[in-house]
């Protein structure tokens, strides 16, 4: 699994949006297993369109900038954390692009230190302020970090293709209480709705993030909504909902009582505890028992599987076999990961799912800022 969850190219406008050219890279088994992981376990005016490519059904991406003249840069919009962070120095033999503060005439020093605790290590550098803007909604001032040690996201970020992360989590899992990219967004003003939503394409496919409103091309029929709960007494956090039940047929197959929909997970998590017994009722097997692979299980990609259904807010949401597995080729020969893994949030943010992409895939999801909840939509 990976989690990974800015600022500023104006690439949209109110009736349009724009397709940035699909980047891919095949990924060998090893590779994935070792892709970042971002899920922080640790710390707690106009419809405008950011087009976020697929990254072998691993890492959505999409381009952002930073100073004046803007930067172009690419990073996840994530919804599990709450920061934006730019490189402003590449990992050795990597492709990133990165921020050079020299270079823009908007800089301001700030100097303070950042430190950001993701699933899979560290990330560090320091703050600064630039203008930086989203889907054409600029942000002048804006106090992000630039980093410069990027070595807690391991080879998966030296291989990988997004740049940084842009939060769009709520206030309170922001690093040092920086305001975050979408407090910055809603106080702008410049959107006709505080909501964005994302579709996420399959196979390889581009998908989108609209700022400011949803795109009636990706879904069919109504929004159903769920309340976003505090993800702690007192603080919210992560986009969390109460989580009915995760079933197949009529067996549970989680004893989480919540979840969260996380843009910058990769995959769908469930507690340690819930993996093995999930992976056997739908006919997954271990790809090794030692580390990384150990978090990986593969399935035959042609045998029938069961369908899992997950009930929020009294509605069932479903996921196929075909949704919930990942296809991997390399050099003609394929095999089908399962989508989901073990992954245990420490009380008393957890237990809980974390609701990933393979979710996101399957349902047009709406984040709604001024309502605090989430709407699910059938994907068109």
């Amino acid at each position: 699994m990976m989690r990974t969850g800015a600022l500023a190219l104006a690439v949209g406008c109110a009736s349009a949006f724009v397709t940035i050219p699909l980047k891919r890279k095949e990924l060998t088994r090893g590779e994935r297993a070792r892709l970042p992981q971002t899920a922080t376990v640790a710390s707690y005016g106009e419809t405008n369109t950011i087009v976020i490519n697929n990254y072998q059904d691993a890492q959505y991406y999409g381009e952002v900038t930073v100073g004046t003249p803007p930067q172009t840069l690419e990073v996840v919009y994530d919804t599990g954390s709450s920061n934006l962070w730019v490189p402003n120095k590449k990992p050795l033999l990597s492709s990133h692009s990165i921020y050079k503060h020299e270079d823009s005439s908007t800089y301001v020093a700030n100097g303070t230190v950042f430190k950001i605790q993701y699933g899979s290590g560290p990330v560090s550098g320091f703050y600064s302020a630039d203008t930086v803007a989203v889907a054409g909604v600029t942000v002048p001032s804006y106090t992000f970090a630039e980093v410069n040690d990027t070595k807690g996201l391991g080879i998966g970020y030296t291989i990988g293709k997004f740049d940084g992360i842009c939060g769009m989590g709520w206030d309170d899992i922001s690093v040092d209480g920086v305001e975050t990219p979408l407090r910055a967004l809603v106080k702008s003003n410049k959107l006709d709705a505080n909501v964005f939503a994302f579709y996420l394409g399959s196979g390889g496919a581009a998908g989108e993030l609209v700022v400011g409103g949803v795109n009636p091309k990706h879904y069919t029929g109504d929004f159903s909504y769920v309340p976003v709960q505090q993800s702690l007494p007192g603080r919210k956090g992560y986009w969390e909902v109460a989580l009915d039940s995760m079933k197949i047929g009529s067996d549970a197959v989680t004893t989480a009582t919540k979840a969260i929909v996380d843009s910058g997970t990769s995959l769908m998590t469930v507690p340690t505890a819930d993996i093995k017994a999930l992976a056997q009722k739908v006919g997954a097997k271990q790809v090794l028992p030692i580390p990384p692979f150990n978090r990986e299980y593969t399935i035959d990609c042609d045998s029938a599987g069961p369908t899992i259904d997950i009930t929020l807010g009294g509605k069932v949401y479903s996921l196929t076999k075909e949704q919930y597995v990942i296809k991997s080729c390399e050099a003609g020969q394929c095999e089908c990961l399962l989508g989901f893994e073990g992954l245990d949030v420490p009380a008393p943010a957890g237990p809980l799912v974390i609701m990933g992409d393979v979710f996101m895939r399957a349902h047009y999801v709406k984040f709604d800022v001024d309502n605090s909840r989430l709407g699910f939509a059938t994907i068109a």
